[in-house]
């Protein structure tokens, strides 16, 4: 048998430890082989040493983190390699992608010039003539087009950038690449064709691919293996099929529950509702809807730069939001799906007025919102709140946070800081984060993906609004955290009263969670209805699109 492309033997990984503490392993005696051209699945629960894993055999830990083992490239110890060895190995002979591409990419840098960069830095005998070319080639094949060659990484929503840092990794056709959830932000259109690129530079390429994902669905459909990693340790690892017809390890049978749960279907392929209320639609001609949308739009202009005018180049129009009619009634939670860029997450900011639309209306509770004061507008988002996509980064890393759910109160004049500090407890212990004092106290770098999640949604809650407008809540965290959030806002949304507007490019959670649905394409919305009928029989080329697109374990 040939040798290994990669080999992992009894690797153990610590992070630098205050004096005085005993050595916790991250990484604990993990040993794995990977061969040319075959693609391995990482998979487990947030803080089970996946990411560190990704990050050690790539030396991009610590100074002081204290390592043991070996991981070998083509029979080379990577932990051996000198510092311009190391460089060469990253990027040419292994590329990593990471979950947040703001990592990787430089805000003051063009999408255009990244790209050129990475290639005359490994490249050199490139012209800058053929660096562009390849990079454009690159960026068409995630579906970047070579119009946005000139913009800002701030001009891109989080999914479109990430498949600028997908191209980055695969512009120097690297022998194997380590992602770590390379699609985390991505929709499942957009996420099938990388995953297909990827799987068929795997084939022709022979290239290896080690991809680390808490979506177990992905990994069924583009991995011939897996590993199955629990508190630092590889607990189960075989071929994907037999991994999950037939787990060995309780922790693996209960990552498979609490994805399935999610993904349910009965006997028959209908959908097993969330709650009884999803069983029957309310009636919508006896209420009026708590929020109305006429006509609503989000334009942006992209000014031609100095030497675009020198050439006549006229300014582009983004149609981020184009028209958008939407009513939303008291009580039900609507689903807001599509690709990434098609104005999901504009919409939500236009709709709280955090960005002013270019034309249409915006009523809540009977009141046009694009006609109020600053002053207005922040009284009435006492009434509507949000909860982002990534906790950590809408939590301030300095506040406790029994000061980061409080202070709504305090800015709204609800509360003193005796009774709200009594209202924080309350909540805490609402959104299941008991001892609520010992958490009041904490800050967001102590807790999990899944707690800090919990802080934000009890920061929403904390001021008793009408409406939640939730853009991705849950994408960043693996099942079994997952389907305890969701299980929470169930929960939470009968005991408050609540609506939802849930913003989310994972169709399955969509069905799990909604009582309609509205797809969402281009800054229009395509079709829109009751989420057994879309799941049932959708009607737009789009919806149907993205519905074949989406991964699932009952078919893997």
């Amino acid at each position: 048998m040939s040798e290994a492309l990669f080999s992992v033997e009894n690797l153990r990984v610590a992070y630098p430890q205050p004096s005085g503490e005993e050595l916790k392993w991250a990484v604990d005696d993990v040993s794995f082989t990977l061969q040319a051209g075959e693609r391995m699945g990482l998979v487990g629960e947030s803080g089970c040493g996946k990411s560190t894993l990704g990050r050690a055999v790539m030396r991009l830990l610590p100074g002081s983190s204290r390592i043991e083992g070996t991981a070998k490239f083509q029979g080379k110890n990577v932990f051996d390699l000198t510092p311009p060895e190391m460089r060469k190995f990253r990027g040419e002979a292994v590329a990593l992608i990471f979950q947040d591409p703001m990592t990787r990419l430089d805000p003051l840098m063009t999408i255009g010039k990244h790209c050129v960069e990475t290639l005359q830095a490994h490249a050199p005998e490139l012209s800058a003539a053929q660096a562009k070319e390849k990079a454009i080639a690159t960026l068409e094949k995630v579906k970047i087009p070579a119009s946005r060659w000139n913009q800002y990484p701030h001009e891109f929503s989080g999914g479109m950038r990430q498949r600028v840092a997908i191209a980055l990794a695969l512009l120097l056709n690297p022998k194997l690449i380590v992602a770590d959830e390379p699609t985390t932000s991505l929709d499942v259109t957009v996420s099938a064709q990388i995953l297909q690129e990827l799987t068929r530079l795997c084939g022709e390429e022979n290239m290896g691919l080690l991809l680390i994902s808490h979506d177990l669905a992905m990994v069924a459909e583009y991995c011939d293996r897996i590993g199955v990693m629990y508190q630092g340790k590889m607990v189960e690892m075989g071929a994907t099929q037999t991994v999950f017809r037939q787990p060995q390890h309780e922790y693996t049978r209960s990552l498979l529950q609490a994805a399935l749960h999610i993904q349910a279907v009965d006997d028959s392929g209908e959908l097993i509702l969330a709650n009884d209320e999803q069983q029957q639609v309310p009636n919508r001609e006896a209420e009026s809807p708590i929020l109305r949308i006429s006509e609503l739009k989000q334009h942006y202009t992209i000014e031609p730069n100095f030497i675009e005018r020198l050439f006549k180049r006229e300014s582009q129009t983004i149609k981020a939001v184009d028209g958008i009619d939407l009513e939303l009634y008291p009580g039900e939670i609507l689903g807001l799906v599509g690709e990434s860029g098609c104005g999901k997450s504009t919409l939500s900011r236009t709709i709280l007025q955090l960005i002013k639309p270019t034309g249409g209306k915006v009523e809540f509770l009977g009141q046009e919102l694009t006609k109020l004061s600053r002053q207005q507008i922040r009284s009435s988002r006492r009434q509507m709140q949000m909860v982002f996509q990534d906790p950590h980064a809408c939590l301030n890393p300095a506040m406790t946070v029994g000061q980061s759910i409080g202070d709504p109160l305090l800015i709204h004049n609800l509360a003193d800081a005796a009774k709200a500090k009594e209202e924080v407890l309350w909540m805490l212990e609402k959104v299941g984060l008991t001892p609520a004092e010992v958490y009041y106290q904490r800050y967001p770098s102590d807790l999990s993906g899944g707690q800090q999640q919990r802080v934000a949604i009890a920061r929403a809650l904390i001021t008793r609004p009408k409406l939640l407008i939730c853009d991705e809540p849950v994408s960043m965290l693996d099942a079994s955290v997952q389907s305890q959030v969701l299980d929470l806002m169930l929960q939470l949304k009968q005991e408050f009263e609540l609506t939802y507007l849930f913003i989310t490019h994972d169709l399955w959670l969509a069905r799990f969670l909604c009582d309609r649905i509205a797809v969402m394409n281009g800054g229009k919305i395509v079709e829109i209805g009751a989420t057994k009928r879309i799941f049932a029989n959708p009607q737009h080329p789009y919806t149907k699109t993205l519905l074949a697109a989406a991964p699932l374990l009952a078919r893997a």
